[in-house]
């Protein structure tokens, strides 16, 4: 295997705290630093002055290096847009269509080929900008065939996929949702359950309850999968609880949190994803991070992208809305965007550069990570590596 040194690296985050000489920064910051690639693997970080002999060199001429993004929840797999309601939210009307209900329609009618390259657009667009991990759902389809082609259509570019055959009631189902919990729990489970690693299910008003929720993820762990929760988005309810009772890897959105809610999550081991992409986009409340992280919690930052409430694939972009918003500091925001994602993931191979880890990386037009929020908008990103390889 050929190895590759980047060097003159003005800032380095590694979120490795035993690579800080200090020892008191969890994004393990190394200053003038160069990082080896061997391979697909990270093999060696420190200063740049004590890089060893490589086969090839890179010049980071002065810029940050950090960790490739871990996007730990998007929706990739869907058809069409919701621009008009999107239009009418932010422009205060009224709007009569159906939600999730048109993204549904518009995905069942679209061909495998149509939603492949959808999904393919969306990650490209999400590698520019430095994710070099992401998870993705199904959750538009909501009939056995449909959920299942979503999954193995996601199954073809990520390990990280979730079967949300749970996101709503099937709208053939809106008057007997217990059958549908049925379904979801039995045939849909079936098919699923082979091309998915995680099972998801958005627990909220309108949704599911907290016992149709127990019901479905009781049900998928006994098929193997893992369990994550959309839990109390919209309102309190017991999704946060639920997920930490079952030891989900994640409890996503977390905006409506009481202090029962923040000490289960500060007691146990699931992490709290914060989306903030969905509260720009519907003008909703924010997160409250601050609240979490003084509490002791894991939080990770993700982009939610979809096409109804959250429609952006740029971690940077929440990373400044997260430190302008909802109280994170430039640093704990960048940890919550890379290793905080690999948490949620339950992964150690991702979210830091330090021997043995992917060798995923992104380089920033820029000497410190801060500038992704020191400059909102800006696309700071100049190079990315996947696996070693560089793609961008």
């Amino acid at each position: 295997m050929s190895s590759t040194v980047i060097s003159d690296i003005a800032t380095l985050v590694t979120n490795d705290p035993s690579l800080d000489g200090s020892g008191n920064s969890p994004l393990g910051l190394v200053r003038d630093a160069a990082v080896v690639i061997e391979g697909d693997r990270v093999v060696w970080t420190g200063a740049s002055s004590k890089a060893p002999a490589t086969d090839n060199r890179v010049d980071a001429a002065g810029r940050a290096v950090l960790p490739g993004f871990v996007d730990s929840h998007s929706h990739l797999v869907f058809a069409g847009d919701r621009t008009e309601e999107f239009n009418a939210r932010m422009s205060g009307r009224p709007y009569g269509a159906g939600g999730i209900r048109t993204t549904v329609a518009a995905t069942r009618a679209a061909s495998d080929a149509e939603l492949e390259a959808n999904l393919t657009r969306y990650l490209t667009e999400a590698l520019r900008q430095g994710t070099t991990t992401f998870e993705t759902k199904s959750g538009y389809g909501l009939t056995t065939g449909h959920e299942a082609r979503a999954l193995r259509l996601a199954a073809r570019h990520t390990d990280e996929v979730t079967f949300l055959g749970a996101h709503i009631v099937a709208p053939e189902y809106a008057d007997d949702p217990a059958a549908y919990v049925e379904l979801v729990t039995g045939e849909m489970l079936d098919a699923c359950a082979p091309h998915a690693r995680w099972i998801d299910v958005f627990c909220e008003q309108g949704a599911f309850d907290g016992d149709q929720a127990r019901a479905i993820l009781t049900a998928g762990r006994a098929k193997g999968l893992r369990p994550r929760v959309h839990a109390n988005q919209l309102s309190y309810g017991p999704g946060v609880r639920l997920a930490v009772e079952l030891d989900a890897a994640s409890a996503d959105h977390c905006t409506h949190l009481t202090d029962a809610d923040v000490d289960a999550l500060a007691g146990g081991n699931t992490v709290a994803t914060l989306l903030p992409g969905a509260e720009f986009s519907t003008r909703a409340e924010w997160p409250d991070a601050r609240r979490l992280l003084d509490a002791g919690v894991t939080v990770a930052l993700s982009t939610d992208c979809n096409p109804g409430s959250s429609f952006t694939s740029s971690v940077p972009f929440c990373v400044a809305l997260a430190v302008r918003d909802m109280g994170m500091t430039p640093d704990e925001a960048v940890w919550s965007a890379t290793a905080g994602g690999a948490a949620a993931l339950r992964r150690d191979d991702v979210g830091r550069l330090a021997p043995g880890a992917y060798a995923d990386l992104v380089l920033l037009d820029a000497p410190s990570h801060v500038h992704l929020a020191y400059r909102p908008g800006v696309p700071l990103v100049a190079g990315v590596w996947r696996r070693g390889v560089r793609v961008v």
